[in-house]
């Protein structure tokens, strides 16, 4: 039987976790989970394993001196000195303007592993994000105009794993929190390329993607979103996602997870929410998993 919700952690699997760190002195934090959620059979309903959460757990039990963890092998995400070679393509920059229903019927496909390298390679160059990697769970949107060109790109990922302002407004407490997380999708690109002018696209794009984006989950991970979040950089103002009824819930302190310091390392950012069910708060605070 698959276990969805966090498994009981008594003494049979502390001794369990002791054991495994024993027999391998070497084992990391990332291996340790993938092997613990082998064991107890802790995945998503898609088969995943629920590896990220099960780190989680291991951090808490470390902090309560339950367990000694191995040192963390994370390193802060330094994007601007990131030297991996992302190939940038040539793409067909010729200005497309007009109204909306010029350049409709949009396509708006996944992006597969073909289609990869031209995402990447737009982002890299015209997204002023460039592109990152992405970790966990995500979907790629690409949107074609009726000629075939890209109009706009998306990338939607996991969310963020503490946020303050988004915490205090859905009302959930921690374990909650570590639960149904995952029932959230964070909107951490959305580019439309400089040469591409036309009124009303962006609330159109993000429309008619907030449409489907759950049922896309659901065939890809195995289980719907209930809620999509972003971050909107505080030099720009939002009007896309404001004009499409996100709901701003507040900003950010400008740190970062690396922030040890307690130093504002980062841009301040507003926060905003768009629920795809009418009860998303009180479903995100349920005590139990609701991905079965």
């Amino acid at each position: 039987m698959i276990i969805t919700s966090r498994p009981a952690i008594g003494n049979e699997q502390l001794s369990q976790i002791k054991r495994i760190m024993a027999e391998k002195p070497n084992i990391n934090r990332t291996q340790l989970s993938k092997e613990l959620c082998e064991l107890w059979n802790w995945r998503f309903p898609s088969g995943d394993l629920k590896d990220m959460s099960c780190r989680s757990l291991l951090r808490k039990l470390d902090a309560q001196g339950e367990i000694r963890l191995p040192e963390s092998q994370a390193r802060p995400n330094l994007r601007n000195n990131d030297k991996r070679n992302i190939k940038c393509l040539e793409h067909d920059t010729t200005l497309i303007t007009g109204q909306l229903n010029d350049i409709l019927p949009l396509t708006i496909d996944i992006v597969d592993k073909k289609g990869t390298p031209e995402f990447i390679s737009m982002l890299a160059q015209y997204h002023y994000l460039s592109f990152d990697r992405t970790v966990g769970r995500n979907i790629k949107y690409m949107v074609q105009d009726k000629n075939g060109r890209p109009v706009a790109l998306l990338l939607f990922g996991a969310a963020a794993w503490k946020c303050k302002s988004r915490d205090d407004h859905i009302g959930w407490n921690s374990a909650q929190r570590q639960e149904n997380l995952q029932l959230i999708a964070n909107n951490t690109r959305f580019l439309i390329p400089q040469w591409v002018r036309v009124f009303n696209l962006a609330s159109y794009t993000l429309s008619r993607i907030s449409k489907r984006i759950s049922a896309d989950w659901q065939n890809r991970y195995g289980h719907p979103i209930l809620c999509l979040e972003t971050f909107v950089d505080e030099r720009y103002e939002g009007t896309v996602y404001k004009s499409s009824n996100w709901r701003f819930v507040g900003k950010t302190t400008g740190r970062g997870r690396y922030d040890i310091h307690h130093q504002h390392l980062l841009t301040i950012k507003s926060m905003y929410l768009y629920p795809l069910v009418g009860d998303y708060r009180k479903l995100l605070c349920s005590e139990t998993s609701l991905i079965k």
